[in-house]
Protein backbone atom coordinates (compact mmCIF):
# COMPACT_ATOMS: atom_id res chain seq x y z
CA UNK A 1 0.00 0.00 0.00
CA UNK A 2 2.91 2.58 1.10
CA UNK A 3 4.27 1.79 -2.67
CA UNK A 4 1.02 2.54 -4.79
CA UNK A 5 0.85 5.55 -2.69
CA UNK A 6 4.51 6.69 -2.95
CA UNK A 7 4.39 5.80 -6.61
CA UNK A 8 0.97 7.68 -7.29
CA UNK A 9 2.21 10.99 -5.13
CA UNK A 10 5.51 10.92 -7.33
CA UNK A 11 3.64 10.91 -10.42
CA UNK A 12 1.39 14.17 -9.57
CA UNK A 13 4.29 16.13 -7.75
CA UNK A 14 5.99 15.14 -11.36
CA UNK A 15 2.97 16.50 -13.54
CA UNK A 16 3.02 19.29 -11.61
CA UNK A 17 6.89 19.68 -11.79
CA UNK A 18 6.35 19.40 -15.52
CA UNK A 19 3.34 21.70 -15.86
CA UNK A 20 5.33 24.42 -14.00
CA UNK A 21 8.39 24.13 -16.30
CA UNK A 22 5.90 24.46 -19.75
CA UNK A 23 4.13 27.38 -17.88
CA UNK A 24 7.80 29.19 -16.91
CA UNK A 25 8.80 28.68 -20.59
CA UNK A 26 5.82 30.66 -22.27
CA UNK A 27 5.96 32.81 -19.73
CA UNK A 28 7.07 36.57 -20.95
CA UNK A 29 8.53 38.15 -17.92
CA UNK A 30 11.94 36.59 -17.17
CA UNK A 31 13.58 39.41 -16.78
CA UNK A 32 11.41 42.78 -15.50
CA UNK A 33 12.25 46.27 -15.77
CA UNK A 34 14.15 48.18 -12.38
CA UNK A 35 12.07 50.69 -11.65
CA UNK A 36 13.98 51.37 -8.66
CA UNK A 37 15.57 55.19 -9.48
CA UNK A 38 14.28 55.32 -12.86
CA UNK A 39 12.21 58.83 -13.38
CA UNK A 40 11.02 57.14 -16.75
CA UNK A 41 7.90 55.48 -15.03
CA UNK A 42 5.37 55.68 -17.51
CA UNK A 43 6.54 52.69 -20.05
CA UNK A 44 7.37 49.17 -18.43
CA UNK A 45 9.73 46.80 -20.22
CA UNK A 46 10.12 42.91 -19.71
CA UNK A 47 11.12 40.22 -21.46
CA UNK A 48 10.71 36.52 -21.81
CA UNK A 49 12.69 33.59 -23.80
CA UNK A 50 10.89 34.53 -27.04
CA UNK A 51 9.75 37.86 -27.00
CA UNK A 52 9.75 41.15 -25.73
CA UNK A 53 6.83 43.29 -24.54
CA UNK A 54 6.30 46.79 -23.64
CA UNK A 55 3.33 47.78 -21.78
CA UNK A 56 2.44 51.58 -21.63
CA UNK A 57 0.64 53.26 -18.72
CA UNK A 58 -2.65 53.50 -20.32
CA UNK A 59 -2.78 50.07 -20.26
CA UNK A 60 -1.69 48.86 -23.71
CA UNK A 61 1.03 46.45 -24.39
CA UNK A 62 2.50 45.71 -26.92
CA UNK A 63 4.73 42.30 -27.90
CA UNK A 64 7.41 41.23 -30.21
CA UNK A 65 9.05 38.27 -30.88
CA UNK A 66 12.74 37.75 -31.48
CA UNK A 67 13.44 37.46 -34.90
CA UNK A 68 16.87 35.89 -34.58
CA UNK A 69 18.77 33.05 -33.64
CA UNK A 70 21.88 33.89 -34.71
CA UNK A 71 22.07 37.10 -33.39
CA UNK A 72 20.89 36.12 -29.92
CA UNK A 73 23.73 35.27 -26.94
CA UNK A 74 25.10 31.94 -26.56
CA UNK A 75 23.85 32.04 -22.93
CA UNK A 76 20.29 32.53 -23.95
CA UNK A 77 20.10 29.84 -26.11
CA UNK A 78 21.41 27.42 -24.17
CA UNK A 79 19.26 28.38 -21.82
CA UNK A 80 16.47 27.76 -24.13
CA UNK A 81 17.52 24.56 -24.97
CA UNK A 82 17.88 23.50 -21.52
CA UNK A 83 14.37 24.38 -21.04
CA UNK A 84 13.21 22.14 -24.20
CA UNK A 85 15.10 19.46 -23.05
CA UNK A 86 13.20 19.70 -19.61
CA UNK A 87 10.02 19.90 -20.91
CA UNK A 88 10.60 16.72 -23.55
CA UNK A 89 12.15 14.14 -20.80
CA UNK A 90 9.09 14.92 -18.45
CA UNK A 91 6.44 14.35 -21.09
CA UNK A 92 7.91 11.32 -21.66
CA UNK A 93 8.52 10.63 -18.48
CA UNK A 94 4.67 11.06 -17.84
CA UNK A 95 4.27 8.61 -20.33
CA UNK A 96 5.87 5.76 -19.43
CA UNK A 97 4.63 5.79 -16.02
CA UNK A 98 1.37 6.35 -16.68
CA UNK A 99 2.00 2.37 -18.14
CA UNK A 100 3.86 1.90 -14.61
CA UNK A 101 1.59 2.89 -12.22
CA UNK A 102 0.53 0.05 -9.98
CA UNK A 103 -2.87 0.54 -9.81
CA UNK A 104 -3.18 0.32 -13.67
CA UNK A 105 -3.11 -3.59 -14.50
CA UNK A 106 -2.07 -3.43 -18.60
CA UNK A 107 -2.63 -6.92 -19.42
CA UNK A 108 -0.08 -9.87 -18.15
CA UNK A 109 2.12 -7.46 -17.40
CA UNK A 110 4.53 -8.56 -14.41
CA UNK A 111 5.75 -6.14 -11.48
CA UNK A 112 9.33 -6.81 -12.70
CA UNK A 113 8.33 -4.62 -15.52
CA UNK A 114 6.67 -2.30 -14.01
CA UNK A 115 9.53 -1.22 -11.64
CA UNK A 116 12.05 -1.11 -14.40
CA UNK A 117 9.56 1.55 -15.62
CA UNK A 118 9.09 3.06 -12.49
CA UNK A 119 12.98 3.50 -12.71
CA UNK A 120 13.38 4.80 -16.07
CA UNK A 121 9.82 7.56 -15.23
CA UNK A 122 12.07 8.76 -12.36
CA UNK A 123 15.70 8.82 -13.66
CA UNK A 124 13.51 10.83 -16.58
CA UNK A 125 11.99 13.71 -13.96
CA UNK A 126 15.25 13.74 -12.28
CA UNK A 127 17.02 14.91 -15.11
CA UNK A 128 14.29 17.28 -15.96
CA UNK A 129 13.90 18.89 -12.79
CA UNK A 130 17.75 19.40 -13.16
CA UNK A 131 17.42 20.59 -16.72
CA UNK A 132 14.77 23.48 -15.69
CA UNK A 133 17.01 23.98 -12.43
CA UNK A 134 19.92 24.84 -14.25
CA UNK A 135 18.22 26.71 -17.24
CA UNK A 136 16.56 29.45 -14.83
CA UNK A 137 19.60 29.60 -12.76
CA UNK A 138 22.40 30.17 -15.97
CA UNK A 139 19.77 33.24 -16.89
CA UNK A 140 19.69 34.40 -13.56
CA UNK A 141 23.86 34.96 -13.49
CA UNK A 142 23.19 36.50 -16.76
CA UNK A 143 20.57 39.04 -15.01
CA UNK A 144 22.61 39.64 -12.36
CA UNK A 145 25.95 40.17 -14.39
CA UNK A 146 23.95 42.64 -16.72
CA UNK A 147 22.08 44.32 -13.51
CA UNK A 148 25.72 45.49 -11.90
CA UNK A 149 27.08 46.48 -15.14
CA UNK A 150 23.98 48.59 -16.29
CA UNK A 151 24.63 50.12 -12.37
CA UNK A 152 28.51 51.44 -12.71
CA UNK A 153 27.79 52.34 -15.95
CA UNK A 154 24.76 54.73 -15.05
CA UNK A 155 27.28 56.49 -12.12
CA UNK A 156 30.14 56.61 -14.11
CA UNK A 157 31.77 60.03 -14.68
CA UNK A 158 31.56 63.38 -13.02
CA UNK A 159 28.74 61.91 -10.58
CA UNK A 160 26.22 62.61 -13.72
CA UNK A 161 23.57 59.44 -13.90
CA UNK A 162 22.97 58.29 -17.08
CA UNK A 163 19.26 57.15 -17.75
CA UNK A 164 19.92 53.13 -18.84
CA UNK A 165 17.39 50.33 -18.56
CA UNK A 166 18.38 47.97 -15.76
CA UNK A 167 16.58 44.21 -15.64
CA UNK A 168 16.01 42.33 -12.89
CA UNK A 169 14.15 39.13 -11.77
CA UNK A 170 10.86 37.61 -13.37
CA UNK A 171 8.08 35.75 -12.27
CA UNK A 172 8.92 33.64 -14.43
CA UNK A 173 12.18 32.44 -12.75
CA UNK A 174 10.55 31.52 -9.70
CA UNK A 175 8.43 29.34 -11.17
CA UNK A 176 10.66 27.89 -13.30
CA UNK A 177 12.85 27.48 -9.48
CA UNK A 178 9.83 25.40 -8.16
CA UNK A 179 8.81 23.39 -11.33
CA UNK A 180 12.21 21.79 -11.20
CA UNK A 181 12.49 21.22 -7.57
CA UNK A 182 8.98 19.53 -7.66
CA UNK A 183 10.05 17.41 -10.91
CA UNK A 184 13.24 16.15 -9.02
CA UNK A 185 11.14 15.44 -5.60
CA UNK A 186 8.95 13.65 -8.04
CA UNK A 187 11.63 11.41 -9.71
CA UNK A 188 13.08 10.76 -6.39
CA UNK A 189 9.72 8.98 -5.39
CA UNK A 190 9.50 7.46 -7.98
CA UNK A 191 13.10 6.36 -7.87
CA UNK A 192 11.86 4.98 -4.03
CA UNK A 193 8.38 3.01 -5.27
CA UNK A 194 10.72 1.10 -7.92
CA UNK A 195 11.92 -0.81 -4.71
CA UNK A 196 8.64 -1.33 -3.42
CA UNK A 197 7.31 -3.02 -6.94
CA UNK A 198 10.64 -5.48 -7.09
CA UNK A 199 9.56 -9.22 -6.37
CA UNK A 200 11.08 -11.40 -3.25
CA UNK A 201 11.92 -13.97 -5.50
CA UNK A 202 13.94 -11.79 -7.67
CA UNK A 203 15.57 -9.72 -4.65
CA UNK A 204 16.72 -12.64 -2.85
CA UNK A 205 18.39 -15.57 -4.21
CA UNK A 206 20.05 -18.33 -2.40
CA UNK A 207 22.58 -19.95 -4.18
CA UNK A 208 23.58 -23.65 -2.36
CA UNK A 209 27.25 -24.55 -2.62
CA UNK A 210 27.88 -28.69 -2.78
CA UNK A 211 31.39 -29.12 -1.40
CA UNK A 212 33.31 -31.35 -3.76
CA UNK A 213 36.35 -33.50 -2.88
CA UNK A 214 37.13 -35.50 0.76
CA UNK A 215 34.43 -35.50 2.80
CA UNK A 216 35.71 -33.81 6.33
CA UNK A 217 33.87 -35.03 9.88
CA UNK A 218 34.43 -32.99 12.83
CA UNK A 219 33.69 -34.24 16.57
CA UNK A 220 33.52 -32.40 19.59
CA UNK A 221 36.19 -34.86 21.05
CA UNK A 222 39.38 -34.69 20.54
CA UNK A 223 40.17 -33.42 16.37
CA UNK A 224 40.08 -36.25 14.15
CA UNK A 225 40.27 -35.95 10.53
CA UNK A 226 38.77 -38.86 8.66
CA UNK A 227 39.39 -38.90 4.71
CA UNK A 228 36.85 -40.96 3.53
CA UNK A 229 39.32 -43.27 1.87
CA UNK A 230 40.39 -45.49 5.08
CA UNK A 231 38.60 -48.80 5.14
CA UNK A 232 35.97 -48.91 7.97
CA UNK A 233 36.93 -51.64 10.78
CA UNK A 234 34.15 -52.59 12.74
CA UNK A 235 35.11 -53.81 16.39
CA UNK A 236 31.52 -55.07 17.75
CA UNK A 237 31.65 -57.24 20.53
CA UNK A 238 28.87 -59.26 21.43
CA UNK A 239 27.70 -62.24 23.30
CA UNK A 240 29.53 -64.75 20.92
CA UNK A 241 33.06 -62.76 21.79
CA UNK A 242 32.35 -62.77 25.61
CA UNK A 243 31.98 -66.05 26.06
CA UNK A 244 34.01 -68.77 23.67
CA UNK A 245 32.10 -72.30 22.90
CA UNK A 246 34.64 -74.67 23.13
CA UNK A 247 34.41 -77.55 21.30
CA UNK A 248 33.55 -81.40 22.32
CA UNK A 249 37.54 -82.21 22.56
CA UNK A 250 38.20 -79.26 24.75
CA UNK A 251 39.83 -76.70 22.08
CA UNK A 252 38.37 -72.72 22.46
CA UNK A 253 36.40 -72.34 19.45
CA UNK A 254 35.14 -69.01 17.73
CA UNK A 255 32.18 -67.74 16.69
CA UNK A 256 32.04 -67.17 12.92
CA UNK A 257 30.63 -64.67 10.56
CA UNK A 258 27.58 -66.75 9.94
CA UNK A 259 26.54 -67.01 13.39
CA UNK A 260 25.08 -62.74 13.29
CA UNK A 261 23.41 -63.28 9.93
Amino acid sequence: MSTTICQVMGFIVSSLGVAGCIVSTAMDMWSTQDLYDNPVTAVFQYQGLWRSCVRQSSGFTECRPYFTILGLPAMFQAVRALMIVGIVLGILGLLVCIFALKCIRIGSMEDSAKANMTLTSGIMFIVAGLCAITGVSVFANMLVTNFWMSTANMYQGMGIQNVQNRYTFGSALFVGWVAGGLALVGGIMMCLACRGLIPEESRYKAVSYNASGRNISYRTGPYKVGSGYEPETKTRKGAGYEEAARSEDGRRSYPSKYDYV
